[in-house]
C-alpha cells in the first residue's frame, strides 16, 4: 500500500491527575472516530496525582489508544518511572537533559499505518531547570529524524511565551508542528507559520475545570498569601476540561495544512 498523503494527529494538553485521565478516557474513543484521527500524542508529566507519572498510569494511557506520551520537567518526580523510560519507547522525556546521566530518550519514530511519525520532546530554559540548549539540540535531532520521515511533531515544554514563539519561528519549515506545553492554559494563537509549520504557544491542559492549573484552588491561594510551603492536591471539580489540537499534515512534504484547537468541557 502507498503512504497516505495526509495524516491527522491529535496532540492533547498536559493531563493532570485522575480527573485528566478520566476526561481523556471518556472523550478519546469518540473523538478519534469523529475526527478520523490517525495518531495521538499526550503530555503525561502530571498524570499521577498532579506530579510525575508512574509506569502503571503510563501503561493505562498507552492502552487507552494513545500512541506516544511526552513529558517535561516533572517526569523525574516519581522515581519508579526511571527504568520504564529506558524500556518503553512510547514515552519520551525532554531530550535536552544531559544524555549520559538521565534515563530515557527525547525522540522516537513511530508507525501510523503506512506512515512514519517522528515525535521530539524538548524543554525550555527560561524560568525552568537549566539544561542544554533546546534550539541546538532540536536542530541536531531533526537532522537525524528527517532521514527517516518528514513528519516531525515537536512538544516544546516551556514557560516563557517568547521562548516558545522563538522555537516556532526557528523551526518553521523544518518540522510539521511546534506545540507548546507546560503552562496549562490554552493560548489563542494556533496558526500555520509562513513555512507551513503548525504552531500554538500552549495547547492547554486536560483535567479539573474549577481549579488553578488542575489543582485545588485553596492551597494555591494560601501559598500566594503566605509564601510558605503548601501541599497541592488535584482539584475535585465536577466539571472537566479537555484541551488539544488537531494537526493535518502532508506526509510528502512533512508540512502542515491546518491546525485546529479543541476546548471541550465534560
Amino acid at each position: 500500500a502507498d503512504m497516505e498523503e495526509e495524516v491527522r494527529i491529535l496532540i492533547v494538553g498536559d493531563i493532570v491527575g485522575s480527573p485528566g485521565r478520566n476526561c481523556l478516557f471518556s472523550l478519546l474513543p469518540e473523538l478519534k472516530k469523529e475526527e478520523k484521527i490517525d495518531f495521538v500524542i499526550v503530555n503525561a508529566e502530571n498524570a499521577a496525582g498532579g506530579v510525575g507519572v508512574t509506569p502503571k498510569i503510563a501503561s493505562t494511557l498507552l492502552n487507552a489508544g494513545v500512541d506516544v506520551l511526552t513529558s517535561g520537567n516533572h517526569i523525574w518526580d516519581k522515581k519508579e518511572i526511571y527504568a520504564y523510560l529506558d524500556d518503553e519507547k512510547r514515552i519520551l522525556r525532554p531530550g535536552n537533559y544531559p544524555p549520559e546521566t538521565t534515563p530515557g530518550r527525547g525522540s522516537g519514530i513511530y508507525s501510523s499505518g503506512q506512515n512514519k511519525i517522528a515525535v521530539l520532546n524538548i524543554a525550555g530554559r527560561v524560568y525552568m531547570p537549566i539544561i542544554d540548549c533546546p534550539f541546538r539540540y532540536a536542530l541536531k535531532e531533526i537532522e537525524v529524524l528527517s532521514k527517516e520521515t518528514k513528519t516531525i511533531i515537536v512538544d516544546f515544554h516551556a514557560e516563557a511565551t517568547s521562548e516558545k514563539k522563538a522555537m516556532g519561528w526557528f523551526l518553521d519549515g523544518k518540522v510539521s508542528a511546534v506545540i507548546g506545553t507546560h503552562t496549562h492554559v490554552q493560548t489563542a494563537d494556533a496558526r500555520l507559520l509562513p513555512g507551513k509549520t503548525a504552531y500554538i504557544t500552549d495547547v492547554g491542559m486536560t483535567g479539573a475545570y474549577d481549579s488553578i492549573l488542575g489543582v485545588d484552588t485553596k492551597p494555591v491561594i494560601k501559598k500566594f498569601l503566605t509564601q510558605m510551603p503548601v501541599r497541592f492536591n488535584v482539584s475535585k471539580s465536577e466539571t472537566l476540561q479537555f484541551n488539544a489540537v488537531i494537526v493535518d499534515n502532508d506526509t510528502e512534504t512533512g508540512l502542515a495544512k491546518n491546525i485546529k484547537p479543541i476546548y471541550k468541557l465534560l
